[in-house]
């Protein structure tokens, strides 16, 4: 077998094929850190994650960077708009100066690597570049562009011509007779409405450079610091698909143009949005949008946490979706993926598993699944058709479940859920509903099993008795 990856460059379904074969180089689109990210942004982590932890299940070696972006991303990604970093400085009252956007991208930053932390995202000998550190590499970058000619000069900026690079848009089968591609540009003085920013002018605010003082464009911050760390050549480059008909087509012309290595990422990745129905604090249900701080239809991770589910029963919730189909969150469906995850995770960590082996039926679905545009919903199935199979014995299932997690990263060795010591009200409440039990009050006994979910605990009878985890 061999992992297969769609590819938005070509459009096809392709056998991955890195470039050197004893090392991957990816770069993962990472955030603008003018505020928490919502779990739409961080969905997109929990996908590369996938990818990591894939090919690494696989053999290859993986070296991967996942930018922080502290200036110059405008509203607009066509480079209008207002510098989502000077948003983020009104909102928090600060002034708007370098030092005061490294403090806000630092606050935030910090509060995104603690979040993919809680959702057990791979981060060991992972780079998280801040574009400000890599100034000097952006301008060498554009200087490089300017000598080959591939620029020119506005009253507020220094553009690249995408009349002088022919395949401009060549990423999701864009190009100059695509419709799609059209942009409505408020710049009278670009080109074409497709020219994007290298370099954008400010007075008040800014870096020093030979065209003037201003903020190198939003694009070139991404292929500079991968030219840098990783190199003028890719295996591969992620991001979410709105990634594609702007940022993504700009990254390639300029880094194209600039080294003249072709192609600049070899495979393209892209996440589809993770949607919300309706208002996310109520269970008032419109139509699926796409979750966005500009919709108001937000969710953190925080909120899920407050609410008494697991990180991780998001990710497993992630995972029943594959990661090119969009993803409706609701709070309902959350709860449905936090069970399955719970008992999935307590049936992993019931007694008798010692001294199995991997089950190699099993473990080739499952490679095939995971191998197959990762197919994390097939994985799962796989995953339950294993638990439910009496023909295994418990010690290979926990030795095969052990296998699998590698690739899923829902951390079946930890189960949170198990309770030691429970708090004293609810033990006399379990002491209650038993008594109920045993006189026959069931609806009393209802009520109380109500009444302990309410305070953060679940009840499951069994033929043993009942059995009580945190929810």
């Amino acid at each position: 077998m061999a992992i297969k990856l769609h590819n938005t460059l070509t459009g096809k379904l392709e056998v991955f094929e890195p470039i050197r074969a004893s090392e991957v180089k990816m770069y993962h689109c990472g955030p603008t850190a003018y505020g928490t990210q919502h779990i739409g942004n961080l969905s997109m982590f929990v996908f590369t994650d996938i990818l990591r932890r894939t090919l690494e299940y696989c053999g290859f070696k993986t070296k991967q960077v996942i930018n922080i972006t502290d200036f110059g991303h405008l509203t607009s990604d066509a480079d209008e708009g207002e510098d989502k970093m000077a948003k983020g400085l009104k909102n928090e009252g600060l002034s708007p100066t370098l030092a005061n956007m490294q403090v806000l991208a630092h606050k935030y930053g910090g509060i995104f690597l603690d979040d993919i932390g809680k959702l057990n995202i791979k981060t060991n000998g992972t780079v998280f570049p801040y574009a400000s550190d890599y100034v000097s590499d952006q301008i060498a970058l554009i200087k490089t562009l300017e000598e080959k000619e591939f620029t020119y000069r506005t009253s507020d900026g220094i553009y690249f011509d995408t009349s002088k690079f022919p395949e401009y848009g060549k990423l999701g089968g864009l190009s100059e007779s695509t419709d799609t591609q059209a942009r409505v540009s408020i710049n009278p003085e670009k080109h074409s409405s497709k020219d994007f920013a290298l370099w954008k002018f400010n007075d008040n605010l800014g870096f020093t450079s030979e065209w003037g003082q201003g903020f190198p464009g939003w694009h070139i911050e991404c292929s500079a610091m991968i030219i840098k760390i990783l190199g003028e050549q890719i295996d591969i480059h992620t991001g979410g698909i709105e990634h594609i008909p702007v940022h993504h087509n700009n990254e390639i012309a300029q880094s194209e143009a600039a080294t003249g290595r072709i192609p600049f990422a070899k495979y393209w990745l892209h996440r589809a949005h993770l949607q919300i129905s309706g208002d996310p604090t109520s269970l008032k249900l419109r139509g699926a949008r796409k979750m966005a701080k500009s919709e108001g239809n937000v969710v953190y991770l925080s909120e899920i946490i407050k609410k008494g589910f697991s990180p991780l029963a998001f990710r497993y919730f992630l995972l029943n979706s594959h990661y090119r189909t969009p993803t409706n969150f609701s709070w309902e469906a959350l709860e449905a993926a936090g069970n399955a995850y719970r008992k999935l995770k307590e049936f992993y960590n019931s007694s008798g598993y010692e001294n199995g082996e991997v089950n190699n039926q099993y473990k080739k679905e499952f490679t095939e699944a995971i191998e197959n545009d990762l197919n994390t919903p097939e994985a799962l199935a796989v995953v339950w058709k294993l638990v439910k199979d009496e023909s295994i014995s418990l010690a290979d299932k926990k030795m095969t479940l052990s296998n699998f997690d590698k690739v899923l990263g829902l951390n079946l060795e930890n189960n949170e859920f198990e309770v030691k010591d429970l708090p004293r009200e609810i033990e006399q409440l379990l002491k209650d509903r038993e008594s109920a039990r045993a006189t026959g009050d069931y609806v009393k006994s209802d009520e109380l099993r109500e009444k302990i979910k309410n305070l953060g605990f679940i009840i499951e009878d069994t033929a043993s008795g009942p059995q009580i985890s945190k929810l």
